[in-house]
């Protein structure tokens, strides 16, 4: 079998919520979601979710090769932008392409990629993250009790610009969730908004009322010694990662003992992926997958001996779109259908109109003018 080409697909995230982050969000409640599909010459095709918008500088790589090899194409990618780098969006389309090849590698063993990446039980444990810092009050508690009916017992809230506000929210999230766990799990998402300082002050205010169990992105991906420094000085781990493209990023935050709880974005692909848990292990550090639409890193995330539990965002996937697990006790229940278990309909596909993009200027991937430099809370 070869690989001889492929086509994108665009379908729609409908939400049914505003979704966004201290940097901002998305108002329309929708969201575009690209979707690769890598095609062979025996009719069998791959899929990969996210943006791939430089496919043309890595498809040479991979046409005309066996998709069974995916570790060496991986690689081989990484090579044929050996100098210009791999990072922003050229890893994530490289991190869709390889998605695709997982998949299409499992198909071909005619079995979910979890077992073809040797693990042992097909239930993934999560926590719940709602990316909710538009939804109002009374609508976060309806939104984290959904969650909690389906026996999460751990939550995160996107926060970071009124510590007030914060504590407030965090209470809702626990109140929701406790239907499980006397003491759920609560984790707070900054999205590397704060400076040192700012982050230390903040968590501390949180800490002084509320068990945090971890904050996320305290300050800037790549400030090991910023990072290092919130961990000494906080109770609560630092969580970070999700938006470091490639593992040599992640080196100088383990050697100075920077991350406490190591992420990676679904977004980046299986493969870097499972690069990143065993460096991780091999540090004793937990692993846990940032969110990605279908959870393709849970059949990833069921392999390795160091997962902390997988970001749930949603429980309802894009248009079109059936995906072959389910949500119950806590976490991600991975079912059989071969690959990554996703089918598309593109008759559905095919009557979508336009809709919003998590870039938009007002949205989360647009860092604010003034992040890290407000002196004082800013709840709007």
């Amino acid at each position: 079998m070869k690989i001889t080409g492929f086509r994108t697909l665009r379908t729609t995230h409908n939400w049914g919520r505003p979704v966004g982050d201290v940097n901002g969000f998305v108002d329309g409640r929708s969201v575009e979601v690209k979707v690769l599909v890598l095609e062979t010459d025996e009719g069998l095709e791959g899929i990969g979710i996210g943006d791939h918008s430089d496919i043309d500088r890595v498809l040479p790589a991979i046409l005309e090769q066996d998709p069974r090899a995916v570790v060496g194409l991986y690689d081989r990618m990484l090579a044929y932008v050996f100098k210009t780098g791999h990072s922003g969006s050229m890893f994530g389309t490289i991190g869709a392409v390889d998605t695709a090849l997982w998949d299409l590698k499992a198909k071909i063993a005619g079995e979910p990629l979890w077992r073809t990446l040797g693990a042992r039980d097909r239930f993934v444990r999560g926590y719940a993250s709602g990316l909710d810092i538009a939804v109002p009050d009374d609508e976060l508690h309806s939104l984290y009790e959904r969650f909690a009916e389906r026996g999460f017992s751990a939550g995160k809230l996107k926060g970071g610009r009124d510590v007030v506000d914060d504590l407030r929210r965090l209470r809702i999230v626990q109140s929701a969730l406790r239907r499980n766990a006397r003491q759920p799990a609560l984790m707070l998402d900054a999205n590397e908004s704060w400076n040192v300082k700012q982050a230390i002050r903040y968590i501390s205010q949180i800490e002084a009322e509320l068990d945090l169990t971890w904050i996320e992105e305290p300050v800037r991906r790549w400030d090991a010694a910023g990072n290092a420094a919130v961990s000494r000085a906080v109770k609560s781990a630092v969580a970070t990662g999700e938006n470091l493209t490639g593992l040599e990023q992640y080196r100088p935050l383990f050697d100075a003992g920077a991350i406490d709880i190591v992420q990676a974005a679904g977004v980046w692909g299986i493969t870097h992926f499972l690069r990143v848990a065993a460096a991780a292990h091999s540090r004793d550090l937990p692993m846990s997958p940032v969110g990605h639409t279908a959870n393709v890193a849970a059949h990833a995330a069921a392999s390795i001996p160091n997962l902390l539990g997988i970001e749930v965002q949603d429980l309802s996937f894009p248009l079109g779109m059936t995906v072959d697990q389910e949500f119950d006790k806590g976490g991600v229940v991975l079912g059989d259908a071969p690959g990554l278990g996703i089918e598309i309909d593109q008759r559905v596909l095919a009557g979508l109109g336009p809709t919003e993009s998590w870039g938009t200027t007002a949205g989360p991937h647009v860092r604010p003018e003034r992040a890290g430099l407000r002196l004082v809370s800013d709840p709007s």
